[in-house]
């Protein structure tokens, strides 16, 4: 018997209000590695209090893109389920955000990241800007394979295999 192809998830990003914000972190702790979800916290390994308080305050200081850290994250829902965090940053020329996103294992390789940079990139156009970069490593295929499917245009340096992308962005139709 052969099997149907699964439809592709509706993938949508999520303001992180506190029960977004919640429901992120409990995303995170059950089926993500903690050092792609945040910044280092000094301090043993695993979940600690600190690292809980730390992933909270990361996010309700990033709600919006205007505010003082000039960033903000968003959380990704593919059908309904909390999956990862998308986020945009000003980091140079006004027209220029930067972006990162994570997902949790148990999503990845089902097209969610695309959809989710799609939607980040949507955003970005919202906000005015006329391109995006992102960063990653060579060792990531995932990744590089999402940034070579918007038309990014990549730069990897062999001895570092950092990988740094550069999308253009046209005004939304």
């Amino acid at each position: 018997m052969v099997e149907p192809p699964s439809a592709a998830p509706t993938v949508l990003l999520l303001d992180v209000d506190d029960e977004i914000l919640e429901r992120l972190l409990a995303a995170a702790i059950a089926d993500a590695d903690l050092r792609e979800v945040m910044p280092p916290v000094a301090g043993p390994p695993g979940w600690t209090q600190a690292r809980l308080d730390a992933f909270r305050a990361f996010h309700r200081a990033r709600r919006a893109l205007a505010g003082p850290l000039g960033e903000i994250t968003f959380a990704v829902s593919a059908d309904g389920q909390v999956v990862g965090s998308g986020r945009l940053k000003r980091t140079g020329p006004p027209e220029t955000l930067e972006t990162g996103l994570w997902l949790t294992r148990s999503s990845r390789g089902r097209g969610i990241g695309t959809a989710a940079l799609q939607c980040l990139l949507d955003q970005a156009r919202r906000a005015s800007a006329t391109a995006v970069t992102a960063e990653t490593t060579a060792a990531n295929a995932a990744a590089v394979a999402v940034l070579r499917h918007t038309g990014s245009a990549l730069t990897i340096d062999a001895d570092s295999g950092q990988v740094h992308a550069e999308i253009p962005l046209s005004s939304p139709s």
